[in-house]
């Protein structure tokens, strides 16, 4: 079978492997669909704190796909059933899961980095971790269920996001897309920031999904900050940058008595002064992973057509080409890519 292989630092290609052969308690999966995101790209240049993945490794950790053989033991699923996986695997054994915080699990291990992933034709998998995909949702669709449930967790469960909100999203990657489209689904009146260098795809994606926008290397948050929230500053700000200056700028402009939620991981430390914070009696909140539940949420809300996915995803990246995406994502040349298996 044809899978993608990191096979060095800033090095993938696509080679033949071997097909899987599952145990009595796993199912064969073909895979449809398998997108690309932030922590594969940090995987990908083997960034601080991605070491200890081992390589070569099949990568791929988003992807949906149909049973195609099914373990002795396995009883709930038959071969043709469509599914996704939740590629963090909880140990459900640690004070975290047993404490129904499984996505912060002590233990967990991830499809595509612990042990070979998706980004290949079959994936042999536990079905413990797998979620059946409503017949409403294309399997092209359910591909990036695995970002929209990290936004769903952020957004309906991390933070207090209500209709007519003001909200502020930094950061207009495939989680920021995400979050950004998840509010504006509740009602929410909701603002991307990004950089020059989103201005080509990224932030232009968002405008076409009827999200307003701002580039902070050529517009002035500040006075787009007072126009859009009457001098008052944003209900929730969520940061998505990943990058350490964005809690300092969600500080600055969420309002007395607001929230910040922090979804993405900042690459670096720096000085945070709180003591406007305290006395706002801003509320900073943190949101990673996601859960069962939220998995289920993204599936309905795709379902639902909430999601815009046909203008989100980007197909025009080829599974024999696997560098061409990895190196446009890094240059904010393109949002969600995906790597399309079967058709």
């Amino acid at each position: 079978m044809k899978a993608i292989v990191q096979t060095g630092p800033q090095a993938v290609e696509t080679q033949e492997r071997e097909k899987p052969t599952i145990n009595a308690d796993e199912v064969l999966v073909k895979v449809h669909t398998a997108g690309l995101c932030g922590s594969d790209a940090h995987a990908y240049k083997y960034d601080g704190g991605y070491e200890w993945i081992p390589i070569p490794r099949i990568m791929g950790h988003e992807y949906s796909g149909e049973v195609v053989e099914v373990g002795s033991n396995v009883t709930d699923y038959v071969v043709g059933d469509k599914i996704i996986e939740e590629p963090i695997h909880d140990c459900g054994h640690c004070f975290q899961c047993k404490n129904g915080q499984e996505n912060v699990c002590q233990n967990f291990s991830i499809t595509g980095m612990h042990r070979d992933g998706a980004y290949a034709e079959y994936v042999a998998v536990d079905p413990n971790h797998l979620h059946a995909v409503p017949d409403g949702v294309p399997l092209d669709h359910a591909a990036i269920t695995e970002p929209t449930s990290i936004a769903t967790r952020a957004v309906l469960e991390q933070s207090k996001t209500t209709p007519g909100d003001n909200v502020l999203v930094e950061g207009p990657g495939p989680i920021g897309v995400l979050v950004a489209a998840i509010a504006d689904s509740l009602g929410a009146n909701v603002i991307v920031a990004g950089l020059e260098q989103d201005a080509t795809y990224r932030l232009p994606l968002l405008e076409d999904l009827g999200i307003e926008t701002l580039n902070l290397q050529s517009d002035d948050l500040e006075a787009r900050a007072e126009t859009y929230t009457d001098g008052i500053g944003f209900d929730v700000v969520f940061d998505s940058t990943g990058h350490h200056t964005g809690i300092n700028t969600a500080l600055d402009y969420v309002r007395k008595g607001g929230q910040i939620v922090m979804v993405g991981i900042p690459n670096d430390t720096s000085e945070v002064t709180f003591t406007s914070t305290v006395r706002g009696e801003v509320e900073v909140n943190t949101s990673y992973g996601s859960t069962w539940t939220n998995f289920e949420q993204a599936l309905r809300l795709m379902e639902r057509g909430e999601i815009a996915v046909d203008e989100i995803v980007d197909t025009s990246y080829d599974k024999d080409d696997p560098a061409a995406a990895f190196e446009a994502f890094l240059a904010s040349e393109t949002c969600k890519p995906v790597f399309q298996f079967s058709q």
